[in-house]
């Protein structure tokens, strides 16, 4: 594993318990038989934030499925032989790296609050008002940070337009302009409602949580469901609404009409 940078470099972050595997259920695998192994972590990451000029220190880890890692160090090996060196970057951005911010001490937890966001690229990092998750995300933090116990914030890289992918998510911006609301527009292009998979996130709660209870910030009750089905327990859903605006409310609405636990007080009137 990570044989396509140094292999001594494995040795050295396993050695300093900066770089560990998980099977199914959260459990660590032994480095030396990672056999059954699904899920390779490195970190804890020290982490200062600055959102909305607000500081929030995190430990972050950086999750990746030893399936999808396995590949990417195949095509590497391929790309070293033919001193392809110019193409590691193309390589690695077609790995799907989920990441695990955790504020405060998991080892104190005992009812944690916990955020499974889905990555945005228009709303968390360019700021756009079409959606909440910008807002969303940063309120989680901020919920989290000032929590007595703490929790964490897990990023699901591959969820962009509840998984069907920038591009994809590019044209049902297009075709709600023209009139479709955001679940209307997913099936126009022949595509699910929702096709994000949440199994890798269960994977990590096993691992950070355990058999505790935990606080789940989310609008959307089958997203608990989605957790419960792979054995997670003891869900307590908190409602999480934040970053209403004129932009946003249709979509919210559609997302009311499509279950979410959203009332006309919280989106508020035009």
């Amino acid at each position: 594993m990570f044989t396509y940078i140094d292999p001594t470099i494995r040795e050295r972050l396993t050695e300093q318990g900066k770089l560990f595997q998980i099977d199914r259920d959260g459990a660590p695998v032994g480095s030396k038989s990672p056999r059954g192994a699904t899920i390779s972590i490195l970190g804890p990451i020290p982490l200062p934030l600055l959102l909305c000029e607000k500081h929030v220190d995190v430990h972050w880890y950086a999750c990746v499925r030893n399936t999808e890692l396995g590949k990417i160090e195949e095509l590497a090996d391929d790309l070293r032989e033919q001193n392809g060196q110019q193409s590691f970057a193309t390589l690695a951005s077609f790995m799907a790296v989920n990441s695990v911010l955790v504020i405060g001490d998991p080892d104190t937890w005992v009812d944690p609050l916990v955020r499974v966001h889905s990555s945005c690229l228009t709303g968390d990092v360019f700021g756009s008002q079409r959606c909440e998750c910008g807002p969303q995300m940063q309120s989680a933090l901020d919920l989290i940070q000032h929590d007595e116990q703490g929790g964490m914030l897990i990023y699901m890289s591959g969820h962009e337009g509840r998984g069907i992918g920038l591009w994809a998510k590019a044209a049902t911006y297009l075709l709600q302009d023209s009139g479709e609301d955001t679940y209307q527009a997913n099936r126009s292009l022949g595509l699910p409602d929702d096709s994000r998979d949440f199994s890798d996130a269960a994977v990590l709660l096993k691992y950070f949580v355990g058999d505790k209870p935990f606080r789940l910030l989310t609008n959307n009750p089958k997203k608990v469901d989605d957790l419960s089905h792979f054995g997670l327990k003891n869900i307590t859903r908190v409602k999480h609404v934040s970053g209403v605006t004129d932009t946003n409310r249709g979509y919210l609405r559609a997302k009311q009409s499509w279950g979410h636990d959203l009332t006309p007080e919280d989106l508020g009137t035009d």
